[in-house]
């Protein structure tokens, strides 16, 4: 878990970022808290003057409703204050841990479902969001108890000094309310985002679910942590109630005090009648310091939610340098002694490559063999443990991320269109080049649909390219089309196809591939295969078998050895078969058994 240092330096970022509206709110709140000091002390001397019978108790009674006025509109500019700040450090604080999320590389982001991100992003983000606000606010709340009490000492020593010996036992209810709070806000959301994290899993198999009807059961599996979240939300009420409840007897008491020493002081003529009244109201504002246990849980609820958010803010970024690839370089793909551990398990071991520009090679082996962890490294969506990566001779971690996104392209078995980011399908293709490139025109987005076999089912929905991502009734071999039409729309030197064309029929596939051979899209390109006829199409075959690559060859030399043949005659995973995830960016393969695999093949692409 983040750190509370984390926690902390994520809100006064957020502080930071709100400094405008939150100076305002502070000016606001301070301003309310003055006049709110004054208005006991004016309608104090506007009563004896009235009671005196003497002149100018007009002028103090229209000075004490214009600080009423004035109350009333600084509370209301308060509270449109506290709105906009929440809004704008909520969005910062959101964006802070999105950027963290989408920037780190994709097996830090693996722990944490999407469930759990969604929690984050959106309930304890909008919790943390509240802490600028929350922080003016409490100045105010402390502000003007102490203000009263000083006023009460003024009108009489002893009835501040009847509060100060009360104070203490407030103080510690307002301690006991902090500690018991920020431990069951704490449980209580991490409940909450165990059951959001255990609906989404649920959501995404939906149709499984129904298929094995497992409804009734997987009710059970996402309530799981009700109980838990029950519990803390109860004791949070508990402690709160208590707390209200205790100070409902003791600011009471308090203020009774107050006024009964004011009234031995009338009663021998040591406080005026208007000293009186303004003693009463002076009791009720500094038995107020109890109201700063509201911002005072704001901020608590606050800081545990930020710990959550600060989790994802934190996630160690990607690093990127500034070189640029040689102008007019043919794609040399060379991999060093690449290895891959994750949680001690390792993925991918010492694989050494050497790929020509221009050229086809097909990674091929079982599931588990550690294919889409290599074609992962190839195009640099994760950095390997040790070795490097480059691409015509520029290490991938030394390029600048325009530069790498701009060079490589992905196309994955399962895409992803955000009909929010991209609304349309048009769009949706078009975000192929990458904000750093110039945008896509119509037609080299029509040329790339026609190229990955998608523009003849796009034109034939409602609107055809101008049709809404969300509204488009997709099979998965439009969708991997629509897909690879993306990637077309890329066109870098480095296009890497992870089992991408799995869902397409023979003949399709055949076209696509004669689509990629064209000189127009002259590219290195790496395929994660599982089909026997895209093997026996690419230049050259990487056959993976436990981490590391067993040989490498023409598809036709391989072809001789029957274990080689084993990996495609045995039964393979299909497409369309769930896979567990352990969250966004989770690798899809994981190493598996095996013969003992002989030492790395260098590969010569057909470029060379």
């Amino acid at each position: 878990m983040a750190s509370p240092t984390g926690s902390d330096r994520l809100l006064r970022g957020a502080v930071r970022h709100t400094a405008g509206t939150t100076a305002a709110l502070l000016l606001c709140s301070v301003a309310g808290a003055a006049c709110a000091l004054a208005v006991p002390a004016l309608a104090g001397k506007t009563l004896d003057l009235l009671l005196r019978h003497q002149p100018g108790a007009e002028t103090w009674l229209l000075w004490t409703a214009v600080l009423l006025a004035a109350e009333v509109l600084l509370e209301t500019g308060s509270v449109l204050l506290t709105q906009l700040t929440n809004a704008r450090a909520t969005a910062w604080i959101r964006m802070r841990a999105l950027g963290g999320l989408l920037g780190t590389a994709p097996h830090r982001a693996a722990p944490h479902s999407g469930g759990d991100v969604a929690a984050r992003l959106c309930v304890n983000a909008t919790d943390s969001g509240t802490a600028p606000a929350a922080l003016a606010t409490s100045v105010s709340a402390v502000l003007v108890p102490i203000g009263a009490l000083v006023a009460l000492a003024l009108i009489h020593p002893w009835t501040a000094a009847v509060f100060v010996a009360g104070l203490p036992l407030l103080l510690l209810l307002l301690r006991a309310f902090a500690i018991q709070s920020s431990d069951s806000v704490g449980h209580y959301q991490r409940a909450q985002g165990a059951v959001a994290a255990r609906l989404a899993e649920a959501l995404g198999g939906a149709r499984t679910i129904a298929a094995a009807d497992t409804a009734r059961h997987e009710e059970e599996r996402v309530l799981v942590p009700l109980p838990e979240m029950t519990r803390h939300g109860t004791r949070m009420w508990l402690v709160h109630g208590r707390a209200v409840a205790r100070s409902g007897v003791l600011l009471p008491l308090l203020t009774t005090a107050v006024v009964a020493v004011a009234g031995v002081g009338l009663a021998a003529g040591e406080v005026s009648v208007g000293g009186l009244l303004a003693a009463s109201r002076y009791a009720a504002l500094a038995a107020g310091i109890g109201g700063i246990a509201a911002p005072l849980g704001t901020l608590v609820r606050a800081r545990s939610a930020g710990r959550r958010t600060a989790e994802l803010a934190d996630l160690a970024p990607m690093s990127h340098g500034s070189a640029v690839l040689p102008p007019d370089a043919p794609g040399d793909l060379e991999l060093r002694g690449v290895r891959v551990t994750r949680g001690g398990v390792p993925l991918i071991t010492d694989v050494t490559l050497s790929i020509g520009g221009g050229s086809t090679v097909a990674v091929v082996g079982r599931s588990g063999a550690g294919k889409s962890t290599l074609a992962a490294v190839a195009g640099r969506l994760t950095d390997p443990d040790a070795g490097s990566v480059l691409l015509d001779g520029v290490d991938l971690a030394e390029l600048s991320r325009s530069e790498l996104r701009g060079a490589t392209a992905y196309a994955f078995a399962r895409p992803v269109f955000d009909g929010g980011a991209t609304p349309t399908i048009g769009a949706a293709l078009a975000a192929g080049t990458g904000p750093a490139r110039r945008p896509a025109t119509p037609t080299s987005v029509r040329d790339a649909a026609t190229a990955a076999c998608a523009d003849t089912f796009v034109r034939l929905l409602p609107l055809g390219y101008d049709t809404p991502v969300d509204d488009a009734p997709l099979s998965g071999g439009e969708a991997q089309r629509l897909g690879l039409a993306r990637a077309f729309t890329g066109r870098g030197r480095l296009m890497i196809l992870d089992d991408a064309t799995s869902s397409l029929d023979t003949a399709t596939e055949r076209q696509v591939e004669t689509a990629l051979a064209t000189p127009s899209r002259a590219c290195t390109r790496l395929i994660v295969a599982h089909r026997v006829s895209t093997a026996a199409r690419a230049d050259q075959v990487v056959w993976m078998e436990a981490g590391r690559v067993r040989r490498s060859g023409p598809h036709s030399l391989l072809w001789e050895e029957p274990e080689y043949r084993a990996v495609f005659t045995a039964e393979a995973p299909r497409a369309d078969t769930p896979r567990r995830s352990t969250g966004p960016g989770a690798p899809p393969e994981t190493v598996g058994s095996g013969a003992p695999p002989s030492s790395a093949v260098p590969v010569t692409g057909a470029g060379e």
